[in-house]
C-alpha cells in the first residue's frame, strides 16, 4: 500500500508539474509587473513634484513679468515727465537770458 501511495503521489506530482511551472512563471510575471508599477509610481511622484515645481516657477515668473511691466510703465511716465521738465528748463533759461539782455 505504501508503494501505491508513493506511485499515486508521483503521478499526482507529475500531473501537477505543468501547473506548478505555469504558476511559477505567473509569479515571476507578477513580480515583474509589480516592479514596473512601482517604478511608474516613483516616476509619477517625481513628475508630480516636477510639475509642482514648474507651476511654482511659472507663477513666480508671471509675477516678476507683471512687476517688470509695471516698472516699465513707471519708467515711461518718468521719462515723459523728465522730457517735459527739460523742455520747461530750456524755455526758462531762454527767458532768463532774454530778460538779462534787456
Amino acid at each position: 500500500m505504501a508503494a501505491d501511495n508513493s506511485r499515486a503521489t508521483a503521478a499526482l506530482d507529475e500531473a501537477l508539474k505543468p501547473f506548478q511551472e505555469r504558476a511559477s512563471e505567473a509569479e515571476i510575471r507578477i513580480a515583474t509587473l509589480e516592479a514596473l508599477l512601482s517604478n511608474i509610481d516613483v516616476l509619477n511622484n517625481g513628475s508630480e513634484t516636477s510639475s509642482s515645481a514648474m507651476k511654482d516657477l511659472q507663477s513666480k515668473l508671471d509675477a516678476v513679468s507683471a512687476e517688470c511691466l509695471t516698472e516699465k510703465e513707471k519708467n515711461k511716465k518718468l521719462i515723459m515727465e523728465n522730457e517735459k521738465l527739460q523742455y520747461r528748463i530750456t524755455h526758462l533759461i531762454r527767458a532768463i537770458k532774454e530778460a538779462e539782455s534787456r
